[in-house]
């Protein structure tokens, strides 16, 4: 029953390519396999999920197997006898729209039914499986794009210039169009270096950056026929810049030899994404100054001249200024089809180069301005004292002048451990850290020296109150009373009738069930209460690995945090104990998760904490390049989302799981202070010796304006010495080989230094 070209997947599944659809009416493409059953062969269901195989991406049913049931429709048509086909149309299946369209019509032919049932009862059999999830959200950002076109002197083209001062690397996703129905066509060569065709539809072109680092620009050759440029902003593989929900239009029509620009800033963004990594965000323009019709008014005062000429000299005019006048209706009425027909415009203005001080882009909520510098505020210990909430208040300016913006607390709850992470009553706010009082005057006390606080929530499971009548701890008491439906149903310590797990499990204590309504309703509640009543700026999210990353983007849109960060842990690749030098698959779990968040919270970059033992403890600084020239962990591929550290609670303290490599724990923070995401550090490694050096590096940091997307060039990653330079201002060396940048164009000067590592910054 295997459709053609099928393979098997080791002995748990079979991959089939999907066939591009040969008929469709809004002529979109679309893709379909058939599979015939032989009716009397007892198969219930069919599991299955979908790959993009461009970008790799996976599509799952919040964080599931699609699932389509069989067994009713065997029965239906056992008496037709045979062979039975069904078509499986995944474009039916809404939730992922954004991949594929969902069919109006049924998804089964006559032909292929050959029974002529009727399309709503096959869907009737799939309801279960119709949901539609929004995928838009627009926040504030504050940056400048500026698209230039003019023509050239020197072939048969129109050129186009995109200038902007959006940080990072900046691709443009582009094509043309020839008529009024703006339809993308791949625009004729030469294009642009380094220019790759994606889905045979447009063209993808990196803009180069600015030789000051802020920003970026490029020039791209038109032909003269073509009637519009249009185009969307690709940042990162998960990120887009689009206009309002639609794509850019640039108009190309009446373009003289001197060049006119479109100056905007990029006041509002649009957010799109999808689980995997076919799409997500921003921004929609407010558009200044539109008079690209400049120099059809200029004829239409020219005309006003002749009138007024004419009049000048007493002649017989009546029937030339009718004549005039009707040319004038002409132009307006055209000028004012040309305004309609396009949604930017331009002016002719030289091209600003005005730049903020500094480029922040603010992609949604939860991902902070992109400047954050992260405290652990507490080690494993530090809820013995019984008065931690009191003696962290007392460090409060000191964390706020070693430049810290942004610290995370310990759980606030009750708690059968007396460190937190075993909540039970989630509105019992007297921990064994301090009271509910106390919690709120610390935080009180962190926003008086500006600095923003994360409250570190357990979402994953929940301790109960009570016994059942088979004596399993499954009843839950307090405000939150919730019974065994809360529960995950196939975890067989605690017995829950709830659905099955989206997550892997936590033994330890019952995982709560995110699929209930009224589980993600009251934690909702919870968290908008804790916001409200505490004063919580944003969350630290324990054992995300235990539910579908869908639910989280639930709880941080009816929350809206300043910041989020999940702690998405798992094991390395490693061959007979040894680390494996690619690392991809690993820091490709971490980033699946954000993506089905829908980039809403950041993630631990635990993959570059584990490439970081290998290379320091081992002195294997090689390790610290990618096989294509960029960091190894989630910063080389989503740095924004990627919260770096080499210590926390877990890994370092008393417990000592994980600990960073001893005697080269300052050459981890020279990588992670200077490098790209958004570092963390320990409160152990804060208030210990090592204090003035992470003084130092975080000075570093804030005077060169290093942040969450800043450009990274690794210049040297062998077997005892790593070197990069970052945003062209600030360049770090790590390990025991020699390596100083050289004095040319920019004058380098030694900013700090430590055992096996020195960092320079530009003067």
């Amino acid at each position: 029953m295997w459709p053609p070209e099928s393979v098997p997947i080791k002995d748990y599944a079979i991959e089939t390519p999907l066939k591009t659809s040969s008929s469709n009416p809004e002529e979109q493409v679309l893709h379909e396999v058939q599979i015939d059953f032989d009716s009397s062969v007892q198969i219930g269901a069919i599991h299955f999920v979908l790959k993009e195989e461009e970008t790799g991406a996976w599509f799952q049913h919040k964080g599931r197997d699609f699932r389509i049931t069989l067994r009713d429709t065997f029965k239906e048509e056992s008496s037709l006898g045979g062979t039975q086909g069904f078509s499986i149309w995944p474009g039916a299946l809404e939730q992922i729209s954004t991949l594929l369209k969902p069919e109006g019509s049924s998804p089964m032919t006559q032909e292929t039914l050959r029974g002529g049932r009727e399309a709503k009862q096959w869907n009737s059999r799939i309801a279960g499986l119709y949901e539609e999830f929004s995928i838009s959200k627009e926040e504030p950002v504050q940056n400048l794009m500026t698209v230039t076109v003019r023509k050239s002197n020197d072939t048969e083209k129109k050129l186009v210039q995109f200038d902007t001062d959006i940080p990072g690397e900046v691709t443009v996703h582009w094509g043309v169009c020839k008529d009024d129905s703006k339809k993308w066509e791949i625009p004729p060569t030469p294009h642009p270096p380094a220019t790759k065709l994606f889905r045979s539809k447009a063209l993808q072109t990196s803009l180069q950056p600015k030789e000051n680092g802020r920003g970026s620009w490029g020039i791209f050759p038109v032909a003269q026929e073509s009637l519009g440029l249009l185009f969307v902003l690709k940042l990162d593989k998960y990120t887009w810049l689009k206009n309002d929900g639609t794509d850019f239009y640039i108009p190309l029509i009446n373009v003289s030899g001197s060049s006119t620009s479109n100056s905007q800033e990029l006041g509002n963004k649009q957010m799109d994404s999808s689980q995997g990594s076919v799409s997500t965000e921003e921004a929609k323009p407010v558009v200044k100054n539109i008079e690209y019709t400049h120099e059809i008014i200029s004829e239409i005062r020219n005309l006003v001249t002749d009138i007024s000429s004419k009049n000048g000299k007493g002649a017989n005019t009546k029937e030339a200024q009718e004549s005039i006048l009707e040319e004038i209706e002409k132009l307006a009425a055209e000028a004012y089809k040309i305004f309609r027909s396009s949604a930017l415009g331009f002016v002719e203005e030289t091209v600003s180069h005005a730049e903020p001080s500094k480029p922040a882009v603010q992609i949604c909520s939860g991902t902070g301005s992109g400047y954050e510098i992260l405290c652990q505020g507490f080690n494993w210990e530090s809820h013995k004292s019984g008065r931690w909430f009191l003696e962290l208040g007392a460090k409060a300016e000191e964390l706020a002048s070693l430049g810290f913006t942004v610290i995370w607390l310990p759980p606030p709850t009750e708690s059968v451990s007396p460190e937190g992470y075993m909540p039970k009553d989630l509105y019992n706010l007297n921990s064994r850290y301090g009271s509910m009082e106390e919690l709120r005057d610390l935080v009180k006390r962190f926003h008086e020296v500006g600095i923003k606080v994360l409250g570190d929530v357990v979402l994953n499971h929940r301790c109960a109150h009570y016994k059942n009548q088979n004596g399993i701890w499954n009843i839950f008491g307090g405000r939150l009373n919730w019974d065994d439906r809360a529960i995950v149903a196939d975890d067989p310590h605690f017995h829950g009738r709830g659905n099955k797990s989206s997550g892997d499990h936590f033994h330890a204590a019952p995982n709560i069930d995110h699929s209930q309504e009224f589980v993600r309703r009251d934690l909702k509640e919870w968290l908008c209460w804790l916001r409200e009543e505490i004063g919580y700026d944003g969350w630290r999210l324990d054992f995300v690995r235990g539910f579908w990353g869908g639910y989280v983007k639930d709880y941080l849109e009816a929350t809206e945090p300043f910041f989020a960060v999940g702690e998405y842990w798992d094991s390395l690749s490693y061959t007979y104990s040894e680390m494996d030098y690619n690392q991809d698959a690993h820091r490709q779990r971490i980033i699946d998760w954000i993506n089905a968040t829908n980039g809403t919270a950041g993630a631990f970059d635990v993959t570059t904490k584990g490439i970081l033992h290998s290379a320091l403890g081992r002195c294997e600084y090689w390790r610290l390049s990618d096989q294509k020239g960029k960091p190894p962990g989630v910063i080389g591929w989503w740095p924004s989302r990627a919260v770096t550290f080499i210590e926390n609670h877990d890994t370092g303290s008393t417990q000592g799981h994980w600990r960073f490599p001893s005697g080269t724990e300052m050459q981890g923070y020279a990588y992670t202070l200077t490098h790209p995401g958004t570092p963390a550090v320990f409160y152990d490694h804060i208030f210990s010796h090592y204090q003035p050096e992470i003084s130092r590096l975080i000075s570093v940091r804030r005077r060169q304006e290093i942040h969450c997307r800043s450009k990274i060039k690794i210049i040297k990653a062998e077997r005892d010495v790593y070197a990069a330079e970052i945003d062209e201002k600030v360049a770090v060396k790590i390990g025991p080989g020699h390596y100083e940048p050289s004095n040319g164009p920019k004058n380098w000067v030694l900013a700090a230094e430590g055992k096996d590592y020195k960092v320079w910054e530009t003067s």
